[in-house]
């Protein structure tokens, strides 16, 4: 006994040892980001098997991912050194679906019934609607999808829906029954239907559940902090009054609250069980003392958080660098010289730094400047730039414009939006494309110009055609330098926007601000590149990066993600880029409590993945929706202690806070002139009509482009252009 308590205990700190060792009861672990929460876990079944002697199949542990599963069913049984056989280790659908294959009778399903996932879910969706002849762009089979699964995860079922009188939603209430009938009839079921059915058979079959309330005298689930209505139901249900619940979480990084999960599910759960005890994992093996400083006086701006304070013993570490950009071009061009400077000057690997941002459509400026520098990258948990599904459709639009005689641009639109053109009308305009030798363009003109198609069929098609003949002549008609304004019209033309806007399965957004990203590449590269036919040239710049820039797996290469992405990873050189209000926290959020919460709590999670070093970025001006906007920089610098904070330029870098007048740094400045842009010197004061007094850090360009970083007493950084600064200099 005494060797298997050195063997569990012996690599764990007193809090994880407390937390392992605890008496049966509801215990909450409140485990901090890179304080070993995985480790706890594990190390608590060992403890219970090995030294408590419960049986591996009195367990019931829950994690998130398969991987994740795997992963604690190998350290497990390497810490006992033997098989665990029993004992259900895995996710809520995986768990759920074994459930279902035993009890496939009790809950009225075929023996041999089939999971449907997204995709076989998403295509019967979409033949339920052709089979009712109702039209996908009207009742897009992503909204419908969407409507079916977020009610199934909040446990609801079509019979539980009241329309109130919305003729709109009463149609969505019939499509979920209708799909449902669908299901039963296949003998499927979904992901959102295992659990679903799960809670539905242990509700009603108090045997079965007191059966299975027997079997597991410990429920143990990770993540705790991501479950949705539906998930904590089911763990409420299973549990009982035996209070069998260890649950490892943190509230502070609960932010997939856009796809169901609840963070009231952790917050409220001391209220739910009121005799939980709750244990805290504040020592953070990851990071430095300045980083989680820093992430601490942040995250303490969310009053309805549990609490926890991260500390480390691994010391103070570096200051958290922040730049201020001119712009999203000198933003990411900042990222990418520091991230070369690191890996050719220090030593550092590429795959040791990484870049996060809010949106996906940040990531284009990044990636070109990656390209440019050489540097290899890749997007990790997400898509090139090019590669993404709203740029290559509206893409293929633009190729038709370019060469109408493009099959493969012509197949992928022909029907997008859906426009009534049907497998049948594109199955005649290749067979008569295979006849006479030429495209499927040059087909439909001659399938048009003959009564071979139905009426209804010969007005969709010959609609498409009319709508790619304007677009071309639009492109005849305008000026070749005008290249994004041609983007713009082609893509508003097209109606992508509305289809993409009616989207509810949460990437509507995103991908309206990827295609403004698209505008934007257009414009930046009509002012660099030849002005010789310039559509082609970007159509071939954009080819040719989709298909060479990422790189290959066993490639060291920069990692870019969104924040949301970056949950679970760490790094030893983290970028934060675009902290600007509108941008991060986003625009959607600002007015609502709860949501800005949940963007706090994302830049925390971003925070606590470098290891090192931390670097925060923001832009004085940015083109967003066609427009260049000047955004404040986000609230998130406001709460974090500026002795914590080292403003850095390009070459250097200069302590933040407030400046004063008499500063021992800037007599010197003085004394020790370092001639900057327009006759100015690093650390003079100046003072600005509008900002008040300031000092110099930093300076570039000449003539009308020359401009100075100022930091103002009271206004912060700013970049200013001296031509329209109107500074004046304090003796």
């Amino acid at each position: 006994m005494y060797d298997s308590h050195i063997q569990i205990l012996d690599s764990l700190n007193d809090a994880q040892r407390a937390a392992v060792t605890a008496e049966a009861g509801n215990r909450l672990v409140l485990a901090g980001a890179g304080s070993g929460k995985t480790r706890v876990l594990v190390h608590r079944i060992a403890w219970l098997i090995q030294v408590d002697g419960v049986r591996p199949w009195s367990l019931l542990a829950v994690t998130f991912t398969n991987k994740a599963a795997r992963e604690m069913r190998t350290r497990i049984e390497a810490i006992l050194g033997e098989p665990v056989g029993g004992m259900w280790v895995g996710t809520f659908h995986g768990l759920a679906h074994r459930f279902l294959r035993a009890h496939w009778n009790d809950a009225k399903l075929p023996q041999q019934f089939q999971i449907l996932d997204a995709d076989d879910q998403f295509r019967m969706i979409k033949r339920m609607l052709k089979s009712l002849n109702l039209d996908e762009a009207r009742w897009p089979p992503r909204v419908v999808q969407g409507f079916i699964n977020r009610h199934k995860d909040n446990g609801l079922r079509a019979s539980h829906l009241d329309s109130g009188g919305d003729v709109i939603q009463q149609r969505m209430i019939q499509l979920y029954q209708e799909y449902q009938q669908l299901c039963e009839r296949a003998g499927a079921v979904d992901f959102a239907e295992l659990l679903l059915r799960t809670h539905e058979v242990l509700r009603d079959r108090p045997d079965l559940l007191h059966h299975y309330r027997e079997r597991f005298q410990h429920i143990l689930v990770d993540e705790f902090q991501d479950t949705n209505a539906i998930q904590y139901a089911w763990l409420r249900l299973l549990s009982g009054d035996a209070d069998n619940l260890f649950l490892v979480g943190d509230d502070d990084q609960s932010i997939y609250g856009w796809r169901g999960a609840r963070v009231e599910n952790i917050q409220n759960f001391p209220l739910d069980y009121p005799n939980t005890q709750i244990l805290r994992l504040e020592q953070n093996y990851r990071s430095t003392g300045n980083i989680l400083d820093a992430a601490n006086a942040l995250i303490a701006n969310n009053p309805t958080r549990l609490g926890k304070n991260l500390w480390t013993r691994q010391g103070t570490g570096e200051p958290i660098r922040r730049y201020v950009a001119f712009n999203e071009v000198d933003e990411a061009r900042f990222v990418v010289e520091r991230i070369r400077h690191f890996c050719q000057d220090q030593g550092l690997c590429r795959s040791d730094c990484a870049i996060l941002y809010r949106t996906t459509a940040q990531s284009r400026l990044f990636e070109e400047s990656l390209i440019q520098a050489e540097l290899p990258y890749r997007v990790y948990g997400g898509q090139r730039f090019f590669e993404r599904l709203e740029i290559k459709d509206s893409l293929a639009y633009l190729r038709l414009v370019s060469n109408p005689d493009d099959d493969a641009a012509f197949e992928r639109v022909i029907n997008l939006p859906a426009r009534g053109i049907g497998p049948r009308t594109v199955d005649v305009l290749r067979a008569q494309a295979r006849e006479t030798g030429s495209s499927l363009w040059r087909s439909a003109l001659a399938v048009l110009s003959t009564a071979t198609l139905p009426t209804r069929a010969s007005g969709a098609l010959r609609r498409f055609v009319e709508l790619i003949t304007q677009m071309q002549q639009g492109r005849d008609g305008a000026d070749e330098r005008e290249l994004p304004d041609l983007f713009q019209d082609v893509i508003q033309a097209t109606g992508l926007p509305a289809h993409y806007e009616k989207a509810k399965d949460g990437k509507g957004i995103e991908r309206l601000e990827n295609l403004e990203q698209l505008v934007e590449a257009a414009r930046r590269f009509a002012a660099e590149a030849p002005a010789d036919d310039l559509l082609a040239s970007f159509l071939a710049h954009a080819a040719l990066e989709a298909g060479e820039a990422e790189a290959d797996d066993h490639v060291d290469s920069v990692q870019l993600m969104t924040l949301h992405s970056a949950k679970g990873l760490e790094f030893h050189t983290v970028f934060i880029t675009g902290i600007e209000e509108g941008l991060f926290p986003h625009g959607m959020s600002i007015g609502e409590p709860a949501r800005l919460e949940e963007e706090r709590r994302l830049c925390y999670v971003g925070m606590t993945r470098a290891r090192e070093q931390l670097y925060l970025t923001y832009a004085e001006s940015r083109r967003m929706h066609g427009r260049e906007d000047y955004p404040m920089p986000s609230r998130f610098f406001r709460e974090l202690p500026p002795e914590l904070l080292e403003e850095v330029r390009a070459s250097g870098v200069s302590r933040a806070g407030r400046v004063s007048k008499k500063s021992a740094a800037a007599a010197n400045a003085r004394a020790n002139p370092v001639a900057l842009a327009g006759g100015f010197y690093l650390g003079q004061q100046v003072v600005h009509p509008k900002f008040g007094q300031g000092v110099v850090l930093n300076g570039e360009g000449s003539g009308s482009s020359a401009r100075i970083q100022v930091n103002f007493e009271s206004a912060g950084m700013k970049w200013l252009v001296l031509t329209y600064a109107r500074l004046k200099t304090i003796e």
